[in-house]
């Protein structure tokens, strides 16, 4: 019996969709709504039909939607008129979570749309990478801040996390040629380079990454309004996991991760909690907001982290949607005060587990 329909007698058709969590909760938000009927986690065929529904003729798809979701027959109607549409991004985790989850659902039924789907949304994002060898928030639209070499929601990251799987042949990747695992890999080198090249240097000191870059010229550069040139504590962790997960890193890779694991231990910011408190529901035009936060002094405080630091100063810092630089959460408006992350424990498993377990495998 062949090997695919073993695997399914056998029940091993679970393929996760953690992935998908970003965008779903975006979609959510968005809708205001997630209450609608989903498959199961376990119907692989019917969310990989959803999934090739929604991809775009250039090979990519558009961010902020639910693969599980039950279409009606308007909405299947109205996917496949939006088909020539060029909405595709990598933002908030889309297209290279639908890339993996294709050749999976592909090595575990063998329906040959969902290779073929794969392969095309690997072209796409090989076409996608931009001169330096990162990736933009969204591709081809070049408007706004959509062109951006975007760390951003773990966007190039991410990208490059799943390329060199796919350049390696590791599941769920064991379909490729080798062509185009070569090409894979000549991609995930240029990416990796433009990672080490784009590590914000202060005062002669490497530090971490910022939000996004001007593909042109390099330097940090603003996104949305509020998303302002600055430090990102957040989106760095996961720079620094890519990085980590080389085998035999180069010495430029150790340096890079040393740098930036200083940089977070003496950016720990000390006697902040952040908490969360009752208020009045109010809609937002991207978010119901059901609770307010607020940051208060507390001594006993775990070491937290602000998202955004100022990149001379290493000031934490936030901003609301009029471009406005404020320093305390108060200043910031509630819509963007609980529709946005501004503190976090972002690199605490990284500092306390992943660095001491890489440290211990490379010395």
């Amino acid at each position: 019996m062949h090997i695919i329909a073993i695997a399914i007698l056998l029940g091993a058709s679970t393929v996760s969709v953690d992935q998908f969590a970003d965008g779903v909760n975006h979609y959510r938000n968005g809708a205001g709504q997630n209450d609608y009927a989903r498959y199961s986690d376990s119907q692989i065929a019917e969310i990989a039909n959803n999934i090739l529904l929604y991809q775009r003729a250039n090979g990519g798809w558009p961010p902020n939607w639910d693969p599980l979701r039950i279409l009606s027959k308007e909405e299947k109607a109205q996917l496949a008129a939006d088909k020539s549409k060029t909405d595709t991004s990598f933002d908030n985790r889309a297209t290279y979570p639908q890339i993996e989850f294709l050749a999976q659902a592909f090595n575990t039924t063998g329906n040959t749309a969902y290779r073929d789907a794969a392969l095309q949304g690997l072209e796409f994002t090989l076409k996608a990478q931009t001169a330096c060898g990162g990736w933009p928030h969204s591709y081809p639209r070049t408007d706004n801040y959509r062109p951006l070499i975007t760390f951003m929601d773990d966007v190039t990251a991410g990208v490059l996390t799943t390329l060199r799987n796919a350049a390696a042949g590791h599941e769920p990747f064991t379909f490729l040629s080798d062509e185009l695992r070569a090409r894979i890999a000549r991609a995930v080198s240029k990416g990796t380079d433009c990672i080490l090249r784009l590590q914000v240097v202060v005062n002669g000191e490497p530090t971490v990454w910022a939000g996004q870059y001007d593909p042109a010229t390099l330097e940090p550069a603003q996104a949305r309004t509020y998303e302002l040139p600055s430090l990102v504590s957040a989106e760095s962790v996961g720079v620094v996991r890519y990085l980590m997960g080389f085998e035999n890193p180069s010495p430029e890779i150790v340096r890079a991760i040393e740098c930036a694991v200083k940089w977070f231990d003496r950016s720990k910011i000390q006697g902040l909690r952040v908490e969360q408190v009752d208020a009045e529901t109010v809609r937002y035009e991207n978010h119901t907001s059901t609770f307010d936060r607020r940051a208060v002094d507390d001594p006993a405080a775990p070491p937290i982290w602000a998202r955004f630091y100022e990149i001379d100063t290493n000031r934490p810092f936030m901003a609301n949607r009029d471009g406005i630089k404020v320093y305390t959460l108060a200043q910031v408006d509630r819509e963007r005060r609980t529709g946005y992350s501004w503190y976090g424990y972002y690199p605490k498993d990284l500092l306390e587990k992943d660095y001491p377990a890489w440290r211990a495998r490379v010395k």
